[in-house]
């Protein structure tokens, strides 16, 4: 890596934007990135991200508009909603940044087209967020594919473990609940999957096919006399959904999910996410955080939401080279992480992040097994999200702006998977089988 330090804007401090790419440039990269800049509507944003960078209030803004009037940095991060992405961006090339862009980057595809079109004018960097690209866990398994290790690659199981309190936090209560507000369930939480396959098969998708459904988060499954805020409800202490449980009880005790990790300060988790989008107090206190949900969204019952995109998924895709991968996304599970079989001519790998192994089994040659988390202390400091991928990511970036180095995940590299995410949404609806490039 360079000597040269760049400057970065962020337009939307929110969880991605403040503390998974601001706190890894901090953090990680105080010598290559300085934030300069900060851009989001919600004034309390602005403060915390003001008090943590020492940004000065003339580079402050809670106006996109007033922002856009001239370029302020090097770079520029975009970590607002989903539906700002390729307008923002669009404009950010037009002044001549190079952008950091947060995923989706739209479930409009037209609007694809509209910034591909864009970057390829003023011939600007555009990196989008497929963070575990970077994670070395899953570079380990791309590398025992392309190796041979398991012959010819023939098809993948790939299930998402969206897990119990994650869809309640963020697709029935949060940001993400609304697919017309920011994108659909399989573009917003599975980008991250539909990235990785086309990644593996390593081949454009041929056609996709897609069941899902709102199964469990609605009206009809409200418990008989409960009230549509969890303050109120007579469950408050009981359903595993609540607000009180999952925003107090699981903020002041380990979340039933996590293994342990010395590594990682026990309270500074309790700072963490998710509970730093419900409140934005600091430092957090059962006190605050209890306010905070319920004067918001947070405190609603999850079966008396405006919610509707799908708690449960599978999407069947054909690969051009005869790869064929079946992509399961379910919210009913109790803890998070990916569950991936690779299957192939002589052998196979399986990954299961709940367990911390990958399997390589070869056919009559015996099983090898890796951990997981040790795969990802080796490279990089794992108390980052996604196994490290954030701060690989960043560092992709710094050596981009620098000039070193292809772009691992660089919008013309984004676009195939975007697509199969908008087949894949429409065949749901119609249950018919979309081809990708038709």
């Amino acid at each position: 890596m360079g000597n040269k330090v760049f400057t970065v804007s962020i337009l939307g401090c929110g969880s991605r934007g403040h503390y998974a790419y601001g706190r890894c440039m901090k953090e990680h990269f105080s010598d290559k990135f300085k934030i300069v800049t900060v851009c989001d509507i919600d004034p309390k944003k602005i403060q915390l991200a003001k008090e943590d960078w020492g940004i000065t209030d003339e580079n402050c803004f809670i106006s996109s508009e007033e922002f856009f009037k001239e370029k302020r940095s090097d770079a520029l991060v975009i970590a607002t909603q989903d539906q700002d992405h390729v307008p923002m961006c669009i404009k950010a090339l037009e002044l001549g940044y190079d952008v950091l862009l947060e995923k989706p980057i739209t479930s409009n595809e037209d609007e694809l087209y509209a910034l591909l079109d864009a970057y390829n004018k003023y011939n600007r960097k555009v990196i989008v967020c497929h963070v575990l690209r970077y994670a070395p866990a899953y570079l380990k398994m791309k590398s025992l594919i392309d190796e041979g290790q398991i012959g010819k690659l023939i098809c993948i199981d790939w299930i998402e473990q969206v897990t119990y309190w994650h869809q309640s936090h963020s697709f029935v209560r949060g940001n993400w609940r609304r697919s017309e507000d920011t994108s659909p369930m399989i573009l917003a939480k599975c980008c991250h999957d539909l990235d990785l396959l086309q990644y593996y098969a390593d081949s454009k998708c041929d056609s996709v096919y897609s069941v899902g459904d709102l199964s469990f988060f609605n009206k009809a499954n409200q418990p008989e006399g409960a009230a549509d805020r969890c303050a109120d409800c007579k469950y408050v202490n009981d359903c595993v959904y609540s607000a009180e449980r999952l925003y107090v009880e699981k903020r002041r005790k380990d979340f039933d999910w996590i293994r342990e990790k010395p590594e990682v300060n026990e309270e500074h988790r309790r700072q963490g996410w998710p509970f730093n989008v419900v409140d934005l107090t600091r430092p957090i206190t059962d006190e605050s955080i209890r306010k905070a949900y319920q004067n918001s969204d947070y405190g609603r019952c999850v079966f008396a939401c405006d919610n509707n995109v799908v708690d449960n998924q599978m999407v069947s895709m054909q690969f051009k080279n005869g790869v064929r991968a079946n992509l399961t996304m379910t919210a009913f599970t109790s803890h998070p992480g990916r569950k991936v079989t690779f299957h192939g001519t002589y052998g196979e790998i399986e990954m299961d992040e709940e367990n911390d192994y990958i399997r390589l089994s070869r056919y009559g040659r015996g099983t090898q097994f890796f951990s997981i988390k040790q795969l990802n202390r080796e490279i990089v400091d794992d108390t980052f999200g996604h196994g490290g991928g954030d701060v690989m990511l960043v560092r992709d970036l710094y050596n981009a702006l620098a000039g070193v180095g292809s772009m691992g995940t660089s919008l013309d590299k984004s676009i195939e998977s975007h697509l199969m995410g908008i087949a894949a949404e429409k065949s749901r609806k119609t249950g018919k089988v979309y081809k990708i490039h038709d």
